[in-house]
């Protein structure tokens, strides 16, 4: 959508949010929730680095060493799970001698891929094979939903009878009751479970403690007040 139309869709609403602040008999309450539920979903960096003194050399070894990591997390995933390439390049190394111009002295390829996971179990697995098979960057461990909508719904149900129960409080302290609502305005977000510290080169099995997924939500509500 082009950005002028954005602007002309919004600003009605901010319109309308700005009357019912400003509107003489109305007050406005702020209600928040969150909600804190175990993650049916894991995700996985797993990055393989090369180094060459040509571009194709170092791509060469990528690619040989990218498809035994690949394969052997292939092998750990099975069904539960999918991987994907989120970044691939290859760089020039300059020499860093001081005094001297620099110049090319190899290259460096670098590929990371992404493993997704419904079986939180097989994280510990996929680090240890993923490290077994000569991967040499692991990390970016994260732990979320795969449909946080309904779990958003109801964070704003809360939140939204929250600020209703305010209104109806600030209300009864200025004598009045609260009638329509003027305009309501939602907020919500997903905070997934990060970790970090996940190495390379271990050899003790890889225990991960997977945590709650906190799912936040804030409903803003502009009532009528009735004396």
């Amino acid at each position: 959508m082009p950005r002028f139309l954005s602007l002309l869709i919004c600003l009605p609403l901010s319109v309308t949010a700005l009357l019912a602040q400003t509107s003489p008999g109305a007050i406005q309450a702020i209600g928040s929730a969150t909600i804190s539920v175990n993650p049916d979903q894991a995700k996985l960096d797993v990055g393989v680095v090369t180094q060459g003194t040509t571009a194709q050399d170092a791509g060469q070894q990528n690619a040989s060493l990218t498809t035994t990591v690949l394969n052997a997390l292939k092998g750990v995933l099975g069904t539960a799970g999918t991987i994907q390439t989120i970044s691939y390049s290859v760089s020039p190394r300059y020499s860093t001698t001081q005094g001297q111009p620099s110049v090319i002295i190899g290259y460096t390829a670098s590929n990371t891929v992404e493993a997704t996971t419904t079986d939180l179990s097989l994280i510990g697995r996929l680090i240890d094979t993923a490290n077994q098979a000569g991967a040499n960057s692991v990390g970016s461990l994260s732990f979320g939903l795969q449909n946080p909508e309904p779990v958003m719904e109801q964070a704003l149900g809360q939140a939204a009878k929250q600020a209703q129960a305010h209104a109806n409080a600030i209300a009864a302290g200025l004598g009045a009751k609260t009638g329509v609502v003027i305009s309501a305005q939602e907020g919500a977000a997903v905070t997934p479970v990060m970790v970090s510290g996940v190495l390379a080169g271990v050899t003790a099995p890889t225990p991960i403690q997977t945590g709650t997924v906190s799912v936040t939500a804030s409903v803003t509500i502009s009532v009528r007040l009735i004396q």
